[in-house]
């Protein structure tokens, strides 16, 4: 038997996970949730289950232990008798949770990647000298780049650089406290840097929306009065997130995978260009009956320009909205590549590839509309 901690189930990716590991009967998994009390720990743990289709009844649902913690605190800020419990037989770690805001003070951003890495590569080290740990699989991104010209090796990243917001900059901190672990005291990890996560290719689902989906709001032209920037050839790294989601569990339980980095995206060849990714959102949102502005292209700064005056006469939730817009754009900009050779080598080994996105965004884009602006809705 596989006892599997998980950190972040309720985000993107882990929710992902969570089904997968419990299609193994041989797999008994620990959750980390933040709650405010064990009520409030049962009522985020039922609205996980109903994500996962696992009814109340079902016997299987044992095999999930929820507990209740944060996993940027010491101890993941559990109680003594669970963290113990973590402690005592654990082999498998994977840590998802990760606050994807990129607005937040660098200080905050540090206490959720750092703080949580901190706690991560404590526990490694007490089941490391139980001789329980047999894997570790760390969650980060391909935003580690910052701005950093040319494609992202698969590899450790030393060069300094500057960072688009303070997320990139803290995950990144808390990679080189991974690097040490591994290289150092010779932990056995492999790093995923995914890209944009997105919904799953075969249905689009996923249990939030994120970054991706306001970047096609923005780009329908429906808040910014028709108007968009001019990003020229700029493509759109995306990845669905049972991609990802299935290539971690596949992870855990292959030593081969130690050491690795990972580039978990489309790469150059399957990354749509942004000018693209704007028709397919403008199809999606008129064959779902919502009425989509005449498309007028301006120069960044003349766009940037044009909305700041506009802001002005927005009621306040709108211009709130827009407001975030200037993030976004800073990262949207960059021309950015990610190289993932060693990433489709490895899938190649166990005769898979990387799905093409002119086949899943489209659903992906679809479940968005449909759970977004429903029918009738404007």
């Amino acid at each position: 038997m596989n006892t599997y901690f998980l950190t972040g189930a309720s985000g993107a990716v882990g929710s992902a996970i969570v089904p997968l590991l419990h299609a193994n009967e041989n797999v008994k998994l620990r959750i980390l949730l933040r709650a405010e009390s064990d009520q409030h720990l049962a009522e985020r743990f039922e609205k996980l289950c109903a994500f996962w289709g696992l009814a109340a009844d079902t016997e299987t649902r044992r095999r999930i232990d929820p507990l209740r913690g944060d996993a940027a605190e010491p101890n993941f800020g559990m109680t003594p008798d669970d963290y113990a419990k973590v402690v005592s037989d654990t082999t498998h770690i994977i840590h998802c949770a990760a606050s994807v805001r990129m607005n937040l003070s660098l200080e905050d951003a540090r206490h959720s990647a750092v703080g949580s890495m901190q706690a991560i590569l404590t526990l490694a080290r007490k089941l490391a000298e139980n001789d329980t740990l047999r894997k570790i699989d760390l969650v980060s991104t391909v935003g580690i780049a910052g701005k950093r010209s040319g494609a992202l090796p698969e590899t450790w990243i030393d060069e300094p650089r500057e960072f688009h917001n303070t997320y990139e900059q803290s995950k990144s901190e808390a990679e080189a406290l991974a690097r040490k672990a591994l290289e150092e005291e010779k932990l056995p990890i492999t790093i995923h840097r995914p890209s944009m996560v997105i919904g799953d290719a075969r249905d689009g689902k996923i249990i939030h929306f994120q970054i991706f989906y306001f970047i096609c709001d923005f780009l329908s032209g429906r808040r910014t009065f028709g108007l968009y920037p001019d990003f020229g050839d700029v493509r759109l790294d995306t990845i669905p997130v049972n991609t990802v989601a299935s290539t971690i569990v596949a992870s855990s339980t292959d030593p081969g995978t130690v050491g690795s980095i990972f580039h978990l995206c489309s790469g150059p060849e399957k990354s749509i260009r942004l000018a693209d990714l704007r028709l397919l959102v403008g199809a999606a949102f008129g064959k779902h009956g919502l009425a989509v502005p005449f498309a007028l292209k301006l120069p960044i700064g003349l766009f940037m320009g044009a909305l700041n005056l506009a802001g002005r006469f927005l009621q306040p939730e709108k211009r709130r909205a827009l407001a975030t817009l200037p993030i976004y754009m800073d990262y949207l900009a960059d021309q950015q590549g990610f190289d993932n050779q060693k990433y489709i080598a490895w899938l190649a080994s166990r005769k898979e590839a990387i799905p093409d996105g002119k086949d899943y965004l489209p659903r992906v884009l679809a479940r968005f509309l449909e759970q977004k602006h429903p029918l009738g809705s404007n």
